[in-house]
């Protein structure tokens, strides 16, 4: 009698695939908010489109995002303990995808100003500075708390993410 070894790392790395497909088109259904994570090094603006924001304490006010662990941006951050989140709105489809790219370039043409440290896009329909208050592996990310240290709001509909798409929402009627 012969018997057949069957790989099983294969199977194992098949089954892998599939979930990553299935994780990643189910996550692509959740709707998100748009920001702009921008951060001031040697007098020159960083920043970067993300969809993994959120708030996550009130007391102290802290917010956490998402950033790759091969993102330009993050060892800018890690080097100046410092942050701002730019909340973007509808209109602002064109801004995130500029600052989705990679490239230096990315604040060439956009109005932007430096506020308490860091830059602020124009238009921005919210904003908070933040320090950073730990950075935490997660996967192929790195997860940035941040401790809120001003925020400001301005009013528009709010820019999402959904479906790889960008759109805003729309509140029921009464």
């Amino acid at each position: 009698m012969t018997m057949t070894l069957v790989d099983t790392s294969q199977l194992h790395s098949d089954r892998a695939e599939a979930l990553h497909g299935r994780f990643r088109d189910t996550m692509s259904g959740v709707a998100t908010p748009v920001t702009v994570i921008s951060a001031l090094e040697d007098g020159r603006p960083h920043g970067t489109t993300v969809s993994a924001f959120a708030s996550l304490s009130m007391d102290p006010p802290m917010v956490m995002i998402a950033l790759d662990r091969n993102s330009n941006l993050l060892p800018v951050i890690r080097r100046t303990q410092s942050f701002g989140v730019n909340v973007l709105g509808a209109d602002h489809h064109g801004v995130a995808a500029a600052f989705a790219r990679k490239g230096d370039d990315k604040f060439r043409g956009v109005d932007w100003t430096l506020d308490r440290g860091v830059p602020r896009l124009g238009g921005a329909i919210g904003w908070l500075r933040c320090d950073v208050d730990s950075l935490v592996p997660g996967g192929d990310h790195f997860i940035v708390q941040g401790l809120v240290l001003d925020a400001q709001q301005d009013v528009g509909a709010p820019l999402t993410y959904r479906s790889r798409a960008f759109g805003t929402h729309v509140p029921f009627a009464d």
